[in-house]
């Protein structure tokens, strides 16, 4: 076992060394998360590897359990993109041959196995950045042509809520993709009529409104924007008298709401030759990849032409699959207590949006600061679990989950403001109480 202690530059510049001189006459098999992030960070590779002439296969994975590792091939260069840095000591026990991990999520056991190179800013720096931007340093380091894929790292990182972090190796990323920034209202697509971009906004969550069209209608009335020519404005045609109306109704609507939290950047990326708002271009892709088709989400990073049209409309679809489970999720039961709500859908909700239905309710100032969201549904036999913490993270929800985890059996991946674990269906009982338990007890202790 080694221990690597490194900056995170110095080290993607090592490993890209590695990468180049360990591949050279071998079959690289890339395994990606199937969320935005993990899409963009494989997107990246696929383009970079092709640059290179390299023998490569992709798999996009949900997650990957002990069986997955124990059956990957060992004659050929495995590649982890956007996860495995909490299954190092699978992979160690696994004795494939060379095992590359470019991920940001928090790592478990702090030994690197001999037969892994892992770049990852929780041992190299603690640097906020994404897998993708991580991808993307690491492609560019092997060919500075590489380049031109900046905007796909950025996609990711808004994905993964990392615009927030614009620190300094992001705030390159931004640079390289040729990214314009606009102060504005945080509802997107910022490019689109307002009735329609209002209708399905989930984030933020706006009471009344989100699903709502005559809510959005009387909003639009109250605010004095009406159509013209049968059309209403967008965000972006928006004077600055029409905007600050907007927001004030919005925020009458939600008292709760802080003006920084629908107030922020609004990034706009060229892709299929047209200038698109950032968070758009995310979410067409993590629909994409949650309604199982991951290889249209890739075709769609690629501009394939063709991929366009069914990936509009895969996220329409998905579009109304959140509003129907935000529709779900006031009509369960919740279990509620001092800074914390658990929100059992069972098969109410798919297990593939539960994670997006805890991160709205997270960000929609329906519930105070410091309050741990936790949303479970059902996973064939099995049950996903979904934390978040709204605000500013003051607990660590991985650890929480782990910790019940560890009792009742099961998986756990994420952060620090955002984790979900996998547990069996004959455990859900015996979890929610629990995490109950603890949750109360944790929040004693602050």
């Amino acid at each position: 076992m080694k221990k690597r202690k490194n900056t995170l530059e110095l080290e993607i510049k090592a490993m890209a060394k590695r990468f180049l001189q360990e591949s050279e006459d071998r079959e690289i098999y890339i395994i990606s998360h199937f969320d935005t992030d993990g899409i963009t960070s494989a997107t990246i590779m696929i383009q970079a590897l092709k640059r290179l002439d390299k023998r490569f296969s992709v798999k996009i994975v949900k997650r990957i359990e002990e069986q997955f590792i124990e059956n990957l091939p060992k004659d050929k260069l495995i590649l982890f993109l956007d996860l495995a840095s909490g299954s190092l000591e699978q992979i160690r026990k696994a004795s494939l041959k060379q095992v590359f991990i470019i991920d940001h999520h928090e790592i478990i056991i702090q030994e690197v196995p001999d037969n892994v190179n892992i770049i990852n800013p929780e041992i190299n720096g603690k640097e906020k950045i994404s897998s993708s931007g991580l991808t993307y340093l690491f492609c560019r380091e092997i060919d500075p042509k590489n380049k031109e894929f900046a905007k796909l790292a950025v996609l990711g990182m808004i994905g993964d809520l990392m615009e927030k972090n614009l620190e300094r190796l992001n705030n390159g990323i931004l640079n390289d993709g040729e990214v314009k920034r606009k102060r504005g209202l945080l509802i997107y697509p910022s490019t689109r009529p307002l009735n329609r971009v209002l209708e399905y906004c989930s984030e933020p969550y706006i009471p009344g409104v989100t699903g709502n069209i005559k809510g959005v209608l009387e909003l639009l009335r109250e605010v004095g924007l009406n159509p013209v020519n049968g059309k209403y404005k967008s965000l972006m045609e928006l004077n600055e008298e029409e905007m600050s109306k907007l927001v004030t109704a919005i925020m009458l609507r939600n008292p709760k709401a802080k003006n920084k939290v629908i107030i922020g950047d609004i990034f706009l990326i060229k892709l299929f030759n047209k200038l698109e708002d950032a968070r758009e271009l995310s979410a067409i892709i993590n629909a994409c990849s949650r309604l199982g088709e991951s290889e249209l989400a890739i075709q769609f990073c690629m501009e394939i032409p063709k991929a366009k049209k069914k990936a509009d409309s895969m996220h329409a679809k998905y579009k109304q699959s959140i509003i129907s489970g935000l529709r779900s999720v006031s009509e369960i039961k919740k279990i509620q207590g001092n800074g914390f709500v658990i929100i059992n859908a069972k098969d109410k909700i798919k297990d593939t949006i539960i994670g997006t239905i805890a991160s709205i309710l997270s960000n929609s100032s329906i519930y105070e600061e410091g309050t741990i969201v936790t949303t479970m549904a059902y996973y064939e036999k099995k049950i996903k679990v979904s934390a978040r913490i709204v605000g500013e993270p003051t607990r660590n929800v991985r650890e929480i989950l782990n910790n019940v985890v560890r009792k009742v059996g099961g998986e756990v991946g994420g952060h620090q403001m955002a984790a979900g674990c996998m547990i069996s269906q004959e455990k859900e009982k015996e979890f929610i109480e629990i995490l109950k338990k603890d949750l109360e007890i944790e929040l004693v202790k602050i």
